[in-house]
C-alpha cells in the first residue's frame, strides 16, 4: 500500500475512535498481528491493512444504539468510505466482507484468507492479560459490574458482570483461532489470563463466604 493512502485510511480511522477499550492503540495492534500472521499467506495486503484499520469505526453507532451490530455498520461505513477516496468497487467489497465477519458474537465466519487473518487478529487482542484489562475497561465504560453475588454470598457467573464475560468468550476464544500462528501466540498468553480470574474468583469467593457470617453476628 502506498504511504499516502495508508496515512488517509489512518486519519480516517483516528477520527472515529472514541471507545477506551477499542481505541487507536487496539487497532494498530491489531493490524501489527495481521502483518504477523499474514507472512504465512499469499494474501491481498492492502484488503488487511485497510480491513485492520477501519474494523471497528462501526463502534460508536453501536455504543449509541446496543441494537445495532458495529461489524455491519462498520462494514458499510468502511465500504462508502474506500469507495470516495478512489478504491476500486470489488476491493472495497472485500474490505467489506472481512469487517463484517470479525465479531466474535456473529454466527456468519470469515470466508476469505484475509477475512481469517482479520478475525484471528482481533480476537488475539483478547487473550492473556490485555485481554482482561481490555474487558474490564470495557465493563467500566458500560457500567456493568466486575461480578455478581447471590443472597447466601455464592458468586453468580449467570449474571453480566466481568466474571460471566470471562468464562462466555475471554476462556474460549482460545479454541477459536482459523491460523496456527494466532493460535500458538493465545496458548502463549493463556496463563496470564487464567490466573487472573482464578485469582480473582478466589479472592472474592473468600470475602463474601467470611464477611456474611461476620455481619449476621453483628445484626440483631
Amino acid at each position: 500500500m502506498l504511504r499516502d493512502m495508508y496515512i488517509k485510511i489512518e486519519n480516517h480511522m483516528l477520527s472515529l475512535m472514541n471507545d477506551g477499550a477499542h481505541d487507536c492503540q487496539h487497532i494498530y495492534r491489531v493490524l501489527y498481528n495481521a502483518l504477523d500472521i499474514a507472512r504465512d499467506y499469499d494474501i491481498d495486503k492492502d484488503v488487511l491493512i485497510a480491513a485492520s484499520l477501519l474494523h471497528d469505526i462501526g463502534r460508536d453507532a453501536q455504543f449509541r444504539d446496543p441494537t445495532l451490530d458495529h461489524a455491519l455498520v462498520g462494514a458499510d461505513m468502511a465500504y462508502e468510505f474506500l469507495l470516495d477516496i478512489g478504491w476500486p468497487e470489488v476491493k472495497a467489497q472485500h474490505v467489506k466482507d472481512c469487517i463484517s465477519t470479525h465479531r466474535y458474537r456473529n454466527s456468519n465466519p470469515p470466508v476469505s484468507m484475509e477475512a481469517k487473518v482479520l478475525y484471528d487478529s482481533d480476537k488475539l487482542d483478547v487473550t492473556g492479560a490485555l485481554g482482561i484489562a481490555r474487558t474490564l475497561a470495557y465493563k467500566g465504560i458500560v457500567a456493568e459490574p466486575l461480578y455478581c453475588v447471590d443472597e447466601d454470598g455464592s458468586v453468580n457467573d449467570d449474571e453480566t458482570s466481568f466474571f460471566r464475560e470471562y468464562n462466555w468468550k475471554l476462556k474460549n476464544v482460545y479454541e477459536k483461532f482459523f491460523t496456527e500462528r494466532a493460535r500458538l501466540i493465545a496458548l502463549e498468553r493463556r496463563s496470564a489470563s487464567v490466573n487472573f480470574y482464578e485469582s480473582m474468583y478466589s479472592e472474592v469467593a473468600s470475602t463474601h463466604k467470611n464477611g456474611l457470617p461476620l455481619l449476621s453476628k453483628e445484626l440483631e
